[in-house]
């Protein structure tokens, strides 16, 4: 019993020593001062100093593609229509043949004309040689001056005889040429009015239309208020346009693709439409490809104009949000501060700012979207036209803004001429 009393006692004894160790342990540790935590890094973000500069201008607008010359096919002789020898919609060339007319009866109209000529022309020999007789006899007294004067007048009548005939036989030639139906243009046909036993008449002449294709004018509209401001803003100075308002006019077809040929404004409407208050601008361009097709809707950027002592900020900079366009200024003591700002037209790969910014701040151009108001910032200088090393999150993810209207590619040749279209 005592060995066994003895070896219990020992038992309690060192679990009570590992207790107390514990707890002297416990409280080394909460003794000791938690460590603080460490601040993050401030947000490195690419910054671009703004300043005045003079930034080239891009109008940017909806255009619609129009044939140069779109021309009817048309049967010009009464008839019925024999063939059609062309593909409908295909690309036809200047004097292609496209329809046939039944030549029969023309044909038949050509040799009775040819017949008649023939017989005038026989009569007309007769009265010459009556003439050729009678003038010795009239001059010897041995006719009377009648008889002169009739011989006279049926050689007359007979010469014009016979050019009424031959007028008939050329008109004869002339419908039974134009019962071969051609092109007077190069370009696009479109399909048959009329099939193959139709008879053509005055009614229902129109056979098909052929438009041609190169060039391919593109027709877009200015409204009469950015009329006045284009023309208060050049009158200003703060647009300038190229020497002879000579405008490049750049093509995008719908699936985005760039047309590789740039025209130019070949005209400017006299007047304003009275019914949509539009001012109607054409340009010109070359497509000896035939890419592009009448009636395709397009957009047109009109190149050559430059906005004087403007800001520019890049693409990235800006961000839409629900205020609207802004972007992240970077004060003097680096920190970043979220801006509401106008912007204007689009150029290149940067937005002119209307207002909203001034020359001299800094705006963030990479990194935003770890940018908060107030938030200190690493800024690190990039020059303009340099692709920032880290992508602008928000921007890169968001479409880019939609500016206010900027004039449709009539701005060239609209802000040359006075409002309403006045000289």
């Amino acid at each position: 019993m005592a060995a066994g009393t003895g070896g219990h006692v020992r038992t309690m004894l060192n679990w009570r020593n590992a207790a107390g160790l514990i707890a002297v342990l416990l409280a080394a540790g909460c003794g000791k001062e938690k460590p603080a935590a460490v601040a993050p890094p401030p947000a490195e973000v690419g910054v671009m100093t703004v300043a005045l500069r003079d930034v080239p201008l891009i109008y940017d607008f909806v255009g619609q593609t129009e044939s140069s010359q779109q021309v009817e096919i048309r049967a010009r002789v009464n008839g019925f229509l024999d063939k059609r020898v062309y593909t409908e919609g295909a690309v036809v060339k200047a004097g292609q043949t496209l329809f046939l007319m039944d030549r029969k009866p023309f044909e038949a109209t050509l040799q009775a004309a040819e017949a008649q000529l023939g017989q005038e022309q026989a009569r007309l020999s007769t009265a010459r040689a009556d003439l050729k007789r009678v003038r010795p006899l009239a001059e010897r007294n041995a006719l009377s001056q009648r008889d002169l004067d009739d011989a006279i007048g049926k050689e007359q009548a007979a010469a014009a005889a016979v050019e009424g005939a031959r007028a008939n036989v050329i008109t004869a030639k002339l419908n039974l040429g134009y019962t071969t139906i051609t092109s007077p243009v190069a370009g696009l046909s479109s399909f048959a009015k009329r099939q193959p036993g139709s008879y053509i008449d005055t009614t229902n002449s129109l056979l098909t239309y052929v438009a041609k294709l190169d060039p391919m004018w593109v027709n877009f509209s200015l409204s009469e208020n950015e009329v006045l401001r284009i023309r208060t803003e050049r009158e200003s100075g703060a647009i300038r346009y190229p020497e002879q308002d000579k405008f490049e006019v750049a093509i995008v077809l719908a699936d985005g693709t760039v047309f590789p040929n740039r025209g130019r404004i070949a005209f400017a409407d006299a007047s304003f439409n009275a019914e949509t208050g539009t001012y109607l601008v054409r340009a010109e361009v070359a497509n000896p490809e035939g890419v592009l097709r009448p009636g395709q809707f397009v957009r047109v950027k009109v190149h050559g104009a430059t906005r004087t002592n403007a800001i520019a900020v890049p693409q990235d900079a800006i961000i839409q949000s629900q205020r609207g366009q802004t972007v992240w200024v970077i004060g003097p003591d680096n920190k970043a501060q979220q801006r509401v700002v106008d912007v204007g037209e689009w150029t290149g790969n940067n937005w002119v700012v209307r207002s909203g910014l001034k020359p001299g701040e800094r705006v963030a151009v990479s990194g935003t979207l770890r940018l908060a108001p107030g938030a200190p910032v690493k800024a690190v200088e990039v020059k303009p036209g340099t692709v920032p090393a880290a992508a602008s999150g928000a921007a890169a993810e968001m479409p880019a803004p939609q500016a206010p209207a900027a004039p449709a590619s009539g701005a060239a040749a609209a802000a040359s001429a006075p409002a309403g279209g006045k000289s």
